[in-house]
């Protein structure tokens, strides 16, 4: 069973992530959850955090692998051997950058095709930039992410001075 990538940045994992991942799983049955190591942007927790992290999360989930990459997603993609792409969306406004990159996806790699699911509409309103900073503010982010991802950010927190 070839598998379907789930790619993001993950900084840091929330509900609404697992949400899709679950989901995504129970229509693939094998997903590769890969962090995405981008250079332009400027991340709270390391690519190895945000692994360690994932792997916490989907330990109890089966046909859940965690990988990570740089690059172009479509070369990952193949040497994956997958052929489905999975974004999750929260609101209208994801859409015009999801479907562009999709259809870019798809010129470069036109056997890669992308599947979006709508998130759930209890965490339609959850963006990890969000949650960072109510983490980094000192506010309560439990409702928003696993136990594991409020410790870590708590402790980054204290480490920033909050």
């Amino acid at each position: 069973m070839t598998p379907a990538i789930y790619p993001g940045s993950f900084d840091p994992v929330t509900y609404g992530h697992i949400d899709v991942m679950r989901r995504a799983l129970g229509i693939f049955g094998r997903l590769v959850v890969a962090v995405a190591d981008n250079p332009e942007k400027d991340p709270l927790f390391t690519v190895p955090e945000r692994l360690q992290m994932l792997r916490d999360i989907a330990g109890g989930m089966p046909g859940v692998e965690v990988d990570s990459f740089s690059g172009l997603l479509v070369e990952y993609a193949r040497r994956r051997g997958a052929s489905v792409i999975v974004r999750g969306l929260r609101a209208l406004s994801d859409f015009e950058y999801e479907f562009q990159m999709a259809l870019t996806n798809r010129k470069i790699c036109g056997d890669l095709e992308t599947v979006f699911l709508m998130t759930s509409e209890g965490y339609s309103y959850l963006s990890s930039r969000a949650i960072k900073e109510i983490a980094l503010l000192g506010g309560d982010v439990s409702a928003f992410v696993p136990t594991v991802v409020a410790e870590m950010l708590s402790a980054r927190g204290q480490a920033r001075g909050r």
